[in-house]
């Protein structure tokens, strides 16, 4: 998706426009000019095309001139464009058949670019004509050279090669495997493919650090690839990027109602090395909250057609979404939920694995035989009387000691701890009774 730098501007601040270009100006450069002339080369591969061919017709025409004028004066200060001079047979002139400044302009430019129409041509007579025509003939290679390597440089550059890799227009936040995730798409248009292709995102915001220090453009990394995790991607067609909104995101504590109240920017970047020229390219993006569509999911867009047995791509459906259920809270907050559903499952499947205790644990009462069954003897017994037990006890061993009353079987009756032994004689006739 593709927006121009007027409309980006008027609509909305952003430190990267939709097509890649930065949003960032220059201003108040100490000698500016004279860093720019130190280096020449790259100022003429960034300039526009119109300066560059200015520049271009400039440099050669220049040259032209520059030696047209040196062999003007020579051959004026050796009398070859005197009129007694060009008609005398005898007279041998520094150049042959230079009669004035457009006949040495027609000779600069023969020279420099080894022409060579054969009425022109340098004498032994002139030891400065031959000086100059060997200094003409380098300067005019190295302005070739250097003027041709500037064009070539400008139409060869990785630059352009993003003209033809696209970001979705919107980003969106959905759910993945139950896991809440930004999701956005990359494509490249080409049949040659990027080589180690790879996704960063950074995301712009204010901040203000502890001690109080504005940044009013802090860098934040999300971590992204094609699963959430790896950040290289097989690039042969269309890709959703994943970054996962876990603790460590920065959008971890935003919610749908947060994400109209934000401001922030997140800048994508994506790199590889071009299959063609192995050059490295870098193509760039960025989303606004306003670009960032909650509850959305992209549309497939791959198709396998059974009559070619071609996969294609259809990139009309590129920038499509469509609704899916989207909790509207922040993954904080579907965190917190979550692990209080799992605390109140724990706590149900406890309550289950202890109800035997508790039925027990509960009863005012507790009668037992020295055999360890459960018996209610009106003659004799244990009997365990517990004014308060808890509903729910992790082991069988009360924390506390637990008055018991043991009975004989003359019917007299003493207080002992939980831990007391009745008489033998008392289980002795406990046993002979049943």
């Amino acid at each position: 998706y593709r927006q121009t730098r007027f409309s980006s501007r008027r609509v909305r601040k952003r430190v990267v426009f939709k097509h890649g270009d930065c949003n960032v100006v220059q201003g108040n450069v100490a000698k500016r000019r004279r860093r720019y002339l130190q280096d020449i080369f790259t100022t003429l591969v960034d300039a526009q095309w119109r300066w560059t061919l200015l520049v271009f017709s400039m440099n050669f025409l220049l040259s032209w001139l520059g030696f047209a004028l040196i062999w003007w004066l020579i051959a004026y200060s050796h009398g070859d464009l005197e009129p007694q001079n060009i008609n005398n047979q005898t007279f041998v002139p520094c150049v042959q058949d230079i009669r004035s400044f457009t006949s040495c302009f027609l000779f600069s430019v023969e020279t420099q670019h080894t022409i060579g129409y054969g009425a022109k041509h340098t004498t032994d007579e002139c030891p400065e004509a031959i000086f100059t025509l060997c200094i003409q003939s380098m300067t005019g290679v190295i302005l070739q050279a250097f003027m041709v390597g500037i064009v070539f440089a400008k139409l060869s550059r990785p630059k352009k090669r993003t003209q033809t890799l696209l970001f979705s227009r919107n980003a969106v936040i959905c759910q993945r495997d139950g896991q809440p995730c930004l999701m956005f798409r990359v494509g490249d248009m080409r049949k040659s493919h990027i080589i180690e292709a790879h996704v960063r995102a950074q995301m712009i915001k204010r901040k203000v650090t502890k001690e109080g220090e504005l940044l009013p453009f802090f860098q934040t990394e999300l971590k992204v690839g094609g699963d959430g995790e790896e950040d290289k991607i097989f690039f042969i067609w269309p890709t959703t990027i994943v970054h996962k909104i876990d603790r460590n995101s920065p959008l971890y504590r935003i919610s749908a109602s947060d994400m109209l109240r934000e401001r922030f920017e997140i800048v994508v970047i994506l790199e590889g090395v071009i299959e063609s020229t192995g050059m490295t390219t870098q193509a760039r993006s960025s989303y606004l909250p306003s670009e960032i569509l909650w509850g959305h999911r992209f549309e497939p867009i791959i198709t396998f057609r059974k009559e070619t047995g071609e996969y294609e791509v259809n990139y009309t459906l590129f920038n499509n979404t469509y609704e899916v259920d989207t909790p509207l809270c922040s993954a904080a907050d579907l965190d917190r939920i979550r692990a209080m559903h799992h605390r109140s499952k724990a706590e149900r499947t406890g309550l289950g694995a202890f109800s035997g205790y508790n039925d027990v644990s509960s009863s005012s009462s507790l009668t037992t035989s020295s055999r360890g069954s459960s018996l209610r003897s009106s003659t004799g017994g244990l009997h365990l009387r517990t004014s308060s037990m808890p509903t729910a006890m992790p082991t069988a061993t009360p924390p506390h000691p637990i008055p018991v009353i043991i009975t004989s079987p003359d019917g007299s009756c003493r207080q002992e701890s939980t831990n007391a032994k009745a008489p033998s004689s008392f289980y002795a006739q406990e046993e002979a009774s049943h």
